[in-house]
């Protein structure tokens, strides 16, 4: 496990992934081991569900997008925002003086979604089970330990990136930690600032962020999964897969090796 300050950018922290079918989105997430946490119409339809360790934010809309979120305290927002600004981050999206929802948008070196959003009301909440970030690494050989009982262990946001040295440098700016470099197969980084996993991937091997799973008895979640019908996938091998949901976000599920 890692001990790391308290998150700059929120206190909680989730993935808004849009999805032209909530209903159909929120049916394949549950044969995931995700459960609804909550759903409201304000200020568009919105499902949240979480695994106990993952949160996403399902929202309805036909145009892909994909971001990073994080929920802050609303007497917080204006000192996250200016400690960004100061830190050279520009905003691509910011809110108008009538929003009630204040939400910040803005891009990492690579063009993928961050987002600041003000937490009203304390509504969402960070779930409290464990990920392979505080996890005991003795635990994650124990697959009854797993919250997610289908897909394992939340492992990482995973992004390509062009190059791995100038992603690091940005999302320190955000808070973030480097809690491991790799050069193989290639050029690759896990960072955390103690809410977010985010691998950094120097590769052309996958395109998109991609939520990834890891399991010690990821063959047989896998045949479980296949025996109830699971279908729209690519098989790396018995062991490791790619999911493609219905609104086409890419899910790995993993083998986790020795």
């Amino acid at each position: 496990m890692f001990n790391f300050p308290k998150a700059k950018l929120g206190d909680v922290t989730a993935i808004t992934i849009s999805s032209p079918d909530l209903e159909k989105s929120l049916r394949y997430y549950q044969q995931l081991g995700f459960a609804e946490v909550q759903r409201m119409d304000f200020p568009f339809p919105w499902i949240q569900i979480s695994d106990d360790a993952l949160l996403i934010m399902l929202r309805q809309d036909k145009n892909p997008y994909i971001a990073l979120t994080y929920y802050t305290q609303f007497i917080a927002m204006d000192k996250v925002i200016s400690e960004l600004e100061s830190a050279g981050i520009k905003f691509s999206s910011k809110p108008k003086k009538v929003d009630m929802v204040k939400k910040y948008l803005f891009q990492s070196p690579d063009n993928w979604n961050i987002s600041i959003v003000s937490n009203i009301e304390d509504i969402f909440n960070q779930p409290s089970g464990p990920t392979m970030l505080n996890m005991p690494q003795e635990d994650y050989f124990k697959p009854e330990k797993y919250v997610n009982k289908v897909c394992g262990l939340y492992g990482e946001f995973a992004h390509p990136v062009t190059d791995l040295s100038k992603s690091i440098s940005f999302w320190e700016k955000l808070g973030f930690k480097a809690l491991s470099k790799h050069s193989s197969p290639y050029p690759w980084a896990i960072i955390s600032d103690g809410l977010a996993i985010v691998g950094l991937h120097q590769t052309k091997d996958f395109s998109v962020p991609t939520i990834t799973f890891f399991a010690s008895d990821m063959k047989n979640k896998i045949e479980k999964l296949k025996q109830q019908g699971l279908n729209n996938f690519s098989e790396k091998n018995d062991c490791n897969i790619v999911l493609t949901t219905p609104e086409q976000q890419k899910i790995n599920l993993f083998k986790l090796g020795m």
